[in-house]
Protein backbone atom coordinates (compact mmCIF):
# COMPACT_ATOMS: atom_id res chain seq x y z
CA UNK A 1 0.00 0.00 0.00
CA UNK A 2 1.29 3.27 -0.83
CA UNK A 3 2.53 5.42 2.41
CA UNK A 4 1.13 8.98 1.88
CA UNK A 5 2.62 11.57 4.06
CA UNK A 6 1.43 15.17 5.57
CA UNK A 7 4.38 17.65 6.20
CA UNK A 8 4.39 18.78 9.62
CA UNK A 9 5.99 21.82 8.68
CA UNK A 10 3.71 22.90 6.19
CA UNK A 11 -0.17 24.10 6.32
CA UNK A 12 -2.05 20.81 5.91
CA UNK A 13 -3.60 20.43 3.03
CA UNK A 14 -7.74 20.23 2.96
CA UNK A 15 -8.37 16.63 2.20
CA UNK A 16 -4.76 15.57 0.17
CA UNK A 17 -1.51 14.53 1.14
CA UNK A 18 1.61 16.92 0.37
CA UNK A 19 3.65 13.26 -0.70
CA UNK A 20 2.27 9.72 -1.84
CA UNK A 21 5.52 6.80 -1.66
CA UNK A 22 6.02 3.32 -3.22
CA UNK A 23 8.19 0.99 -2.77
CA UNK A 24 10.48 0.02 -5.54
CA UNK A 25 8.61 -2.90 -7.56
CA UNK A 26 4.91 -1.61 -6.92
CA UNK A 27 3.05 -1.64 -10.57
CA UNK A 28 1.82 1.43 -11.33
CA UNK A 29 -1.05 2.71 -13.30
CA UNK A 30 -1.28 6.00 -15.60
CA UNK A 31 -4.55 6.90 -16.14
CA UNK A 32 -5.27 9.05 -19.10
CA UNK A 33 -7.49 11.83 -17.89
CA UNK A 34 -11.13 10.40 -17.04
CA UNK A 35 -13.70 12.47 -19.41
CA UNK A 36 -17.65 13.39 -18.39
CA UNK A 37 -19.13 11.00 -21.58
CA UNK A 38 -21.35 8.35 -20.93
CA UNK A 39 -20.63 4.77 -23.15
CA UNK A 40 -21.65 6.39 -26.67
CA UNK A 41 -19.95 9.09 -26.16
CA UNK A 42 -21.94 11.93 -25.30
CA UNK A 43 -20.73 14.53 -22.49
CA UNK A 44 -23.11 14.28 -19.44
CA UNK A 45 -24.63 17.75 -17.83
CA UNK A 46 -23.13 20.51 -19.81
CA UNK A 47 -23.08 23.46 -17.96
CA UNK A 48 -23.31 21.82 -14.88
CA UNK A 49 -19.60 21.24 -13.19
CA UNK A 50 -20.74 18.97 -10.38
CA UNK A 51 -22.55 16.50 -12.60
CA UNK A 52 -19.76 15.65 -14.96
CA UNK A 53 -17.58 15.84 -11.76
CA UNK A 54 -19.76 13.14 -10.47
CA UNK A 55 -19.37 11.41 -14.16
CA UNK A 56 -15.78 11.68 -14.14
CA UNK A 57 -15.31 9.98 -10.85
CA UNK A 58 -17.41 6.82 -12.13
CA UNK A 59 -15.42 6.55 -15.13
CA UNK A 60 -12.22 6.72 -13.43
CA UNK A 61 -13.81 4.17 -11.06
CA UNK A 62 -14.06 2.42 -14.63
CA UNK A 63 -10.47 2.62 -15.58
CA UNK A 64 -9.01 1.41 -12.46
CA UNK A 65 -11.69 -1.49 -11.97
CA UNK A 66 -10.43 -2.42 -15.33
CA UNK A 67 -6.63 -2.95 -14.30
CA UNK A 68 -7.05 -4.19 -10.99
CA UNK A 69 -7.42 -1.21 -8.69
CA UNK A 70 -9.54 1.40 -6.83
CA UNK A 71 -9.75 4.21 -5.67
CA UNK A 72 -7.75 3.32 -2.41
CA UNK A 73 -4.54 2.97 -4.62
CA UNK A 74 -4.91 6.11 -5.94
CA UNK A 75 -1.41 8.02 -5.43
CA UNK A 76 -1.97 10.83 -7.41
CA UNK A 77 -4.47 12.91 -9.47
CA UNK A 78 -4.72 16.28 -11.18
CA UNK A 79 -8.28 17.75 -11.24
CA UNK A 80 -8.62 20.14 -14.39
CA UNK A 81 -11.98 22.67 -13.59
CA UNK A 82 -13.06 24.83 -16.97
CA UNK A 83 -13.35 28.00 -13.96
CA UNK A 84 -11.83 30.80 -12.92
CA UNK A 85 -13.94 30.72 -10.05
CA UNK A 86 -12.49 29.43 -6.01
CA UNK A 87 -16.09 28.14 -5.53
CA UNK A 88 -16.95 25.86 -8.78
CA UNK A 89 -13.37 24.48 -7.78
CA UNK A 90 -14.62 23.92 -4.24
CA UNK A 91 -18.07 22.23 -5.81
CA UNK A 92 -16.12 20.14 -8.05
CA UNK A 93 -13.48 19.09 -5.10
CA UNK A 94 -16.51 18.48 -2.61
CA UNK A 95 -17.19 15.16 -5.27
CA UNK A 96 -14.01 13.83 -5.46
CA UNK A 97 -14.25 14.28 -1.59
CA UNK A 98 -17.44 12.19 -1.51
CA UNK A 99 -16.33 9.63 -3.88
CA UNK A 100 -13.74 8.08 -1.65
CA UNK A 101 -10.96 9.11 -4.39
CA UNK A 102 -9.61 11.38 -1.02
CA UNK A 103 -9.42 8.38 1.08
CA UNK A 104 -5.92 8.12 1.93
CA UNK A 105 -5.66 10.64 1.40
CA UNK A 106 -3.64 11.14 -2.19
CA UNK A 107 -1.73 13.68 -2.97
CA UNK A 108 -3.56 15.84 -5.66
CA UNK A 109 -3.26 19.31 -7.82
CA UNK A 110 -6.35 20.86 -8.36
CA UNK A 111 -6.58 23.77 -11.41
CA UNK A 112 -8.66 26.31 -13.03
CA UNK A 113 -8.03 25.99 -16.96
CA UNK A 114 -9.88 27.52 -20.31
CA UNK A 115 -11.01 24.84 -21.74
CA UNK A 116 -10.70 21.11 -22.06
CA UNK A 117 -10.68 18.55 -24.86
CA UNK A 118 -14.59 18.30 -25.99
CA UNK A 119 -17.33 20.73 -26.52
CA UNK A 120 -19.24 21.43 -23.05
CA UNK A 121 -16.77 19.61 -21.05
CA UNK A 122 -15.78 21.15 -17.92
CA UNK A 123 -14.17 18.87 -15.59
CA UNK A 124 -10.91 15.75 -16.15
CA UNK A 125 -9.01 14.01 -13.68
CA UNK A 126 -5.70 12.11 -14.23
CA UNK A 127 -4.51 9.47 -11.92
CA UNK A 128 -1.77 7.49 -10.88
CA UNK A 129 -2.79 4.50 -8.87
CA UNK A 130 -0.78 1.46 -7.70
CA UNK A 131 -1.64 -1.88 -8.71
CA UNK A 132 -1.99 -4.39 -6.26
CA UNK A 133 -0.90 -7.92 -6.63
CA UNK A 134 -3.81 -10.39 -6.92
CA UNK A 135 -5.20 -12.25 -3.89
CA UNK A 136 -3.74 -15.68 -3.98
CA UNK A 137 -6.38 -18.22 -4.70
CA UNK A 138 -7.09 -21.01 -1.48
Amino acid sequence: MPARVTVPSLFPPPGYAHVSVVEAGARLAFLAGAVPLDAAGKVVGVGDHVRQAEQVIANLGEQLRAVGSDFAHVVATDVYVVSGEPRVLSDVWGVVEASGLSTGPHSSTLLGVACLGYAGQLVEITATAVVPEPEPES
